[in-house]
């Protein structure tokens, strides 16, 4: 696992080339729609910079965040719905410069947390390093939408792997999300990553697996692309089942997207 330094860095990367995406384009386009339904581009942004916010409360003040989380319990998709609608009703000017600012105090909260602390979250508690992690699994996730939004293809990087982590240990929260009992085997997962390198997770003696390009594989669990747009081999029922239903990102089940030839 890399070292919280090394993650805030490729996470200030990951905001920066979503950051390239939306600041040259003039207000009207803030409006245009994005994959996510209901969403434009600006809800994009509002959720991130709503969310990065989230994760300051969590790592200055958690007495104010166990509020939050009260808020959120009592309605869970309106509590998001709501903060990404808010924001995306500012200028859009106004709502880049606050979301540039939450990255900056955001990684600066995070950088100030003391070893060994467990951060509170709207799933289970996190480290600052998987705090980060998640992050900028969102970011990517998000920043995914606003390229197509816009007609654009962004080249993945070695920071996929980051996203690609955070699927792999997510696996048994997306089948608890839906109430069903985690597989007990574990399963190996091994994805080819931009260069061509291998990145591997689980035993290599595993019956299970899941296999093919890290960007697939980081759409399929941010729910970004149906899985039978991506490249991916399962090899067991399970492990099929799995690609169903992946989500790295707390919160109720995701809905998913259409096959592209829908």
């Amino acid at each position: 696992m890399p070292d919280l330094h090394s993650l805030l860095a490729d996470l200030a990367a990951e905001g920066d080339s979503v950051d390239a995406l939306v600041a040259p384009l003039p207000a009207a386009r803030w409006a245009d729609p994005t994959p996510a339904e209901g969403w434009t581009i600006a809800h994009q942004i509002a959720h991130l910079a709503w969310t990065d916010h989230q994760a300051v409360v969590a790592a200055t003040d958690a007495a104010a965040f166990a509020k939050l989380v009260e808020r959120a319990l009592a309605d869970p998709g309106g509590y998001v719905e709501a903060g990404a609608r808010e924001g995306a009703e500012e200028d859009p000017a106004g709502l880049l410069a606050r979301w540039r600012d939450g990255r900056r105090r955001m990684a600066g909260a995070l950088a100030a947390v003391p070893p060994g602390t467990r951060l509170p979250w709207f799933g289970p508690p996190m480290s600052p390093a998987s705090m980060t992690t998640a992050r900028l699994m969102e970011t990517w996730a998000h920043g995914e939408d606003i390229a197509d939004a816009v007609g654009e293809t962004r080249e993945p990087t070695h920071r996929l792997r980051h996203v690609a982590h955070i699927g792999v240990r997510t696996r048994d929260f997306a089948f608890r999300t839906r109430g069903l009992e985690p597989p007990a085997e574990e399963f190996r997962v091994v994805l080819r990553g931009p260069g061509g390198e291998e990145w591997t997770w689980g035993p290599p003696e595993a019956r299970q697996s899941v296999t093919g390009p890290a960007r697939d594989f980081c759409h399929a669990v941010t729910q970004r692309r149906h899985r039978a747009d991506l490249g991916l081999v399962a090899t067991g029922p399970d492990a099929g089942r799995w690609l169903d239903i992946a989500q790295a990102f707390a919160g109720p089940p995701g809905t998913g997207r259409a096959p592209a030839s829908a």
